[in-house]
Formats: structure tokens, C-alpha cells, sequence
């Protein structure tokens, strides 16, 4: 048996590139200043920023594959957080006049882009430019990764649409945009990410993952279709006291995620340990299991996965599970960022 291993989305970015990193700014996460600062940031980096952005990008490729991940993620280098930077891509959202919005329920209270008219795809694609780059620098499939329409809705402030079905509907379809580009580009990993399924269950359930079935619309079956569930990120590296998601929300949603039109659910196992009687419930969809704490600086060792990676095997099959970090892992330093990677892959390759 062979597990795969893969990596969800941000890697440590090096001081070179030219926007500022949420997980990295003194105030935490929940501060909008890279959201302020990314436009002035990048006109001041000019025509050189692409070179920075190609290079980052490489580097984050070339270390993750070093450390034997199957599928790598573009790092997400270019993205000041993993939600606004594909907002700025889109038509209807302002980016200059911010609202204040308490988010991830109650858990950030912050000042976020707002929407002004109806969401469309902007004028020319982007995602299949960051994608040729990616994989211009890998030896290995690269996948890349967008926010979900639940998760956009909740990380921007809606003073247009009052109505979150129908803003979630045309998020789906600006987002499919891209994800179709994506397709004809040539990628063959595509993760929407929706934390906020593991918030708000009811609307996940009501219209959510309808809306996530649409992002994937048109995608053909040689494409491996995604979905990442994380339960929050904390301010900081270490931090232990930080609103997390309920763990039954995974629960509440396996059995029609399991019957959702996407090939893989990503879940976080490490942070905090599932009931892995969970795993039971996806008899066809495959499961990426986190294995690796991203906000956590202790390092794991392979014995402390594998015993995990034992249990869980006792409730799914391993053609069906592959192992990752729970998260990005921006919060890390790239040296513990490859020391977590090289142990989740060592305990990989022990089955």
C-alpha cells in the first residue's frame, strides 16, 4: 500500500516577496492591513514583482517535492490571504472603502472589502497564469486552490445583494470561471476551500455545497475535485485559546459531502483528534487526513503518525486516504515547515 501525501495551500513566504502575509503581521490575522496595504504594496514593486512571485513560487514548489509531497500547491505566494486576492479579480467588490464586520462566528472582528454590486468574473482570467508558473517549476502534478462562495460571503461585507443563496450562486459561477481556465491550462488538482462549512453547517447543508457542485461545474472526470474543511486558524503560532469550529460539524456534514459532486474532502485531524468512526461515513469519496499541526511549532514524529494513520485505516480503506498537514503553513518558518513535511512523508512511506 502506498499513501499519498499532499499539501493544503500557503507555504512560508520568503522576505523577498512584495506583499505583506496574514500570518505573519504583529496584530494577527484578524487586522485588515494586508488588505490596505496590498495595493500600494504591489505598485511599489512595479514590473519586478512577477520575478519575485516566479521565484517564490519555485522555491516553495522545489521544497515541498524535496520533501517528497506527490501533489505540491503553488504555495499561494502571490496571495496577500487566501480569500481577497481572488476578490480582487472579481467584479463587485470595493476594495477601497472597507466595513467592519465580525466573521468565522465570532471569532474575528475586522475590517473587510465590500460588496457593492453584482459579484461577475473580471475581465481577463489569472488562476491559469498562476498555474503555468507552478508548474513550469514541478517535476509533480500541482494543485491549486480558491476560496469557497460560503467562505467569500463571510470574509466580505455585503451591502447589495441581502440575499445569501443568490450571492453564493454568482460567487459559484465567477469562481467556476477560473476553475474552467484552470482546466484548459492543464491542472489536475483543483481545491475550493470552505472552512465555513464547519461554521455554518445549516447553510453548508442548505445551499453551500450546491453552490460548491456548481464552482466545479463542467470540470471533467480526469480532474480531481477538492474540498478543504479546516476549523480555524488561531493569531498566532502556539496560540491554544482560539475559537474553533465544533467537531460534530464534520459529522453533521460527512454524509452529504460523501454524496457531493467532488472526488476528496480534506479534514483537520491533527490539532484536535476526530472520532475517527468518521471515516466510516465517505465509502467513496477519498479522504486527505491532516496529520501535521500548522499552528503548533512542536515537531511531530513518525511514530506519533503512524499510529494515527493505523487507527484511521481501521475505518476507511488506504486506496482512499491521503495524508497532509491540517492547514497552510504560513504560520511556520520554511525550515519547520520542511521538518513537518519530511516526517509526514517518512510515516507515509512506512505503509
Amino acid at each position: 500500500m502506498v499513501l499519498k501525501t499532499t499539501t493544503i495551500g500557503a507555504f512560508p513566504k520568503p522576505d523577498y516577496v512584495p506583499v505583506s502575509d496574514w500570518f505573519q503581521l504583529a496584530d494577527g490575522m484578524t487586522t485588515a492591513a494586508v488588505t490596505e496595504r496590498y495595493a500600494n504594496e504591489m505598485a511599489a514593486a512595479g514590473e519586478g514583482a512577477e520575478a519575485l512571485f516566479v521565484r517564490a513560487t519555485g522555491e516553495a514548489i522545489g521544497d515541498q517535492i524535496a520533501c517528497g509531497i506527490d501533489v505540491p500547491t503553488d504555495g499561494e505566494m502571490r496571495r496577500e490571504n487566501y480569500v481577497h486576492y481572488h476578490c480582487r479579480h472579481m467584479r463587485g467588490f470595493d476594495f477601497e472603502n472597507l466595513t467592519n464586520r465580525t466573521l468565522r462566528d465570532g471569532a474575528y472582528d475586522t475590517e473587510l472589502p465590500t460588496i457593492r454590486s453584482k459579484i461577475a468574473p473580471g475581465d481577463s482570467h489569472f488562476l491559469n497564469h498562476d498555474y503555468r508558473v507552478a508548474a513550469s517549476s514541478s517535476t509533480r502534478p500541482v494543485k491549486i486552490t480558491l476560496p469557497g462562495p460560503l467562505t467569500i460571503a463571510d470574509t466580505t461585507a455585503d451591502e447589495f445583494y441581502q440575499d445569501p443563496v443568490t450571492l453564493g450562486a454568482d460567487l459559484a459561477d465567477a469562481l467556476n470561471h477560473e476553475v474552467r481556465a484552470l482546466v484548459d491550462a492543464g491542472c489536475r488538482y483543483i481545491q475550493i476551500d470552505e472552512p465555513l462549512f464547519a461554521r455554518k453547517t445549516s447553510e453548508a447543508l442548505s445551499y453551500g455545497i450546491d453552490h460548491l457542485e456548481r464552482c466545479f461545474a463542467g470540470v471533467p472526470e480526469a480532474v480531481t475535485r477538492v474540498v478543504h474543511i479546516c476549523c480555524g486558524y488561531p493569531n498566532h503560532l502556539d496560540q491554544t485559546d482560539y475559537k474553533k469550529a465544533d467537531p460534530q460539524s464534520y459529522f453533521d456534514l460527512a454524509a452529504a459531502i460523501n454524496q457531493a459532486a467532488v472526488d476528496q474532502v480534506s479534514i483537520e485531524d491533527a490539532h484536535r483528534h476526530n472520532d475517527l468512526a468518521l471515516l466510516e461515513t465517505y465509502d467513496r469519496t477519498t479522504v486527505i487526513l491532516g496529520v501535521v499541526a500548522v499552528a503548533r511549532s512542536q515537531l511531530e514524529t513518525v511514530d506519533e503518525i503512524r499510529a494515527r494513520v493505523e487507527a484511521a485505516l481501521a475505518h476507511i480503506d488506504g486506496d482512499r486516504l491521503w495524508l497532509a498537514p491540517d492547514c497552510g503553513l504560513g504560520f511556520l518558518s520554511r525550515d519547520l515547515a520542511m521538518a513537518k513535511l519530511q516526517v509526514l512523508t517518512d510515516a507515509a512511506a512506512t505503509f
